[in-house]
């Protein structure tokens, strides 16, 4: 004698009682990998930032060669602020928080014309920089929604 039901409860399930869950679409891996970027964003700022303190004869050219005329200390503190802030905005991002997602895309903003205005003293490091700058301001603004769905 063997069972012919089957072995689902009586219960059935249909496809409209998940109307009113949000859609996810395949732009939220997206979003996913500008939150992981914006963490590395913060690292690699923090790491120029660190150079720039501890260091001030680890770039080529002098605060004199460059746009704006400060010592290295002053673009120190500044790159790891910059990446301090946008490694917590990745976090926050990461959860789907919209105050996160605003602050993460002024802050790579930001951080794009800081990279740029120092692009003479570190130039790989400043144009990789500013083009995962671009991406996550992209992915943010444009996809940023699905993350918070």
């Amino acid at each position: 004698m063997t069972n012919t039901e089957s072995s689902r409860s009586g219960t059935a399930v249909d496809r409209g009682s998940y109307a009113g869950a949000p859609r996810r679409t395949h732009w939220t891996g997206l979003v996913g990998f500008a939150a992981f970027m914006m963490l590395l964003l913060g690292f690699f700022q923090a790491i120029e930032g660190l150079a720039a303190i501890f260091n001030s004869d680890f770039y080529a050219v002098r605060p004199n060669g460059l746009v704006i005329h400060v010592n290295y200390t002053v673009w120190g503190w500044t790159h790891l602020l910059i990446g301090v802030v946008i490694f917590l905005a990745g976090i926050g991002v990461l959860s789907g928080n919209v105050l996160a997602r605003t602050v993460g895309v002024v802050v790579a903003a930001i951080s794009t014309i800081v990279n740029m205005v120092f692009l003479t003293a570190a130039p790989g490091m400043a144009l990789v920089i500013i083009m995962l700058d671009v991406f996550v301001i992209y992915a943010l603004i444009v996809h940023g929604r699905e993350m918070a769905d």
